[in-house]
């Protein structure tokens, strides 16, 4: 039968020492390798020499670069309609045909009136012929009297010579109003033939033809429907398809007030369409050169090819513009830069203890700050916790637990 093990007082405690001095032991061992409580851990990040871009991103929606209801330009019943929805079509094209009984009537009472007038300017150009004839019929035979007369006094009766005058004189007047006849005439023809081009061309209004190369994006009426002329002042005014030019498209972008004297015409713009996942480059074409009362910012558009039509209107964009660039500038991250009565950033110097420098700023992006004055490459600077510093505390520099990296990968990116 074993007997328990029984422990006295003295005994207990004399065995806890080694384990109490070995806890004791290690405590030290970790304070130590720990810096001073009265020393500031602070993240830090090294002033780098790199390129840096300034950029502004802004999201839009795919316009056509022009889009129009086509209404008839008389009124009618569409004889035959020739396109759909998606159709292709292109300048010129007849995209559908109107009947206007009234149109055929008039170019065929045209046509009449042209042929009218025709007619008569021929019969008054016989009568011309036949004046002038009758005249100089006239003319000799007073002429040949009037000499006798003169030749041989009292040969000639002179109620013959009279009639004789008189007969030439009529038959000149005849020749001048044949004349002035035939040039009425071809006024009248002239009003008649103006009136039939007249005619002819509201004829053509009945083919309703496209004014440029695009797509059929909506058809409004079919065969038999009765359209109204889109001349007229009624509202009910209905078109008959919807065409837009879709090869070269449209993005109109709201530019923020700060960033309009960036925008130059021509500069590229990147265009990325999240629904295709694809990168497309366009540029700056156009802008109105006034900024908005209401939304602060000015309206630009970019131009976009699209030949093979991959791309639909409708369709969002994310635009950037590369506004600023420079090649080799002294980048920072923009969380070290303090703004107040003074643009400061504090850094940590050779002896470990945080100073704080003025500097003057250059290109922002959208995580780094080009600094232009106030800091040299290889400076420490402080990207956190500066409210709580004082100038020359004593602190511990810990690089950042942040993609630092990142930074500088941005700003090469934007090259």
């Amino acid at each position: 039968m074993q007997v328990p093990l029984r422990l006295s007082p003295a005994l207990y405690a004399a065995c806890l020492i080694p384990f109490a001095c070995s806890a004791l032991s290690g405590c030290n061992s970790k304070s130590e390798a720990s810096p001073s409580p009265s020393i500031l851990s602070v993240s830090t990040a090294p002033a780098a020499m790199q390129p840096i871009s300034r950029e502004l991103q802004v999201a839009a929606v795919f316009q056509p670069f022009q889009e129009v209801d086509l209404h008839g330009k008389v009124s009618g019943y569409i004889r035959q309609i020739n396109v759909d929805i998606g159709d292709r079509v292109h300048q010129g094209q007849v995209l559908a045909t109107l009947e206007v009984p009234e149109l055929q009537a008039q170019v065929l009472g045209a046509d009449a009136g042209v042929a009218r007038s025709q007619s008569d300017i021929a019969r008054l150009k016989n009568e011309i012929a036949r004046a002038e004839a009758n005249y100089a019929a006239s003319h000799a035979n007073y002429q040949r009297l009037k000499a006798a007369a003169e030749q041989q006094p009292g040969l000639i009766a002179a109620q013959e010579l009279d009639d004789a005058e008189a007969h030439d004189l009529a038959a000149a007047a005849q020749v001048d109003a044949a004349k002035s006849a035939t040039k009425a005439g071809e006024e009248a023809l002239g009003i008649s033939k103006a009136d039939l081009q007249r005619v002819h061309t509201m004829a053509g209004y009945a083919s309703i033809t496209a004014p440029f190369n695009g797509v059929v994006t909506m058809r409004y009426a079919d065969t038999g429907s009765l359209i109204p002329a889109g001349t007229s002042n009624s509202a009910n005014a209905q078109p008959v398809v919807r065409l837009a030019q879709s090869d070269l498209l449209r993005l109109r972008l709201p530019i923020p007030e700060e960033n309009v004297p960036l925008v130059k015409e021509g500069s590229e713009v990147k265009v990325r369409v999240p629904a295709t996942g694809k990168t497309f480059t366009g540029k700056v074409v156009r802008y109105t050169r006034n900024v908005s009362d209401t939304t602060r910012t000015m309206l630009t558009e970019v131009d976009v090819k699209n030949p093979d039509l991959s791309l639909t209107p409708g369709m969002y964009a994310n635009t950037s513009f590369q506004l600023q660039h420079k090649d080799n500038a002294l980048v920072i991250p923009a969380a070290a830069v303090l703004h107040g009565d003074h643009t400061i950033v504090w850094v940590v110097d050779q002896t470990g203890h945080a100073q704080s420098r003025n500097v003057t700023l250059g290109i922002a992006s959208a995580n780094t700050q080009e600094i232009t004055a106030g800091l040299n490459p290889g400076d420490q600077v402080i990207v956190g916790g500066q409210s709580a510093l004082q100038a020359g505390q004593a602190v511990h520099a810990v690089p950042a637990h942040m993609d630092l990296v990142d930074y500088k990968e941005q700003a090469e990116g934007g090259r």
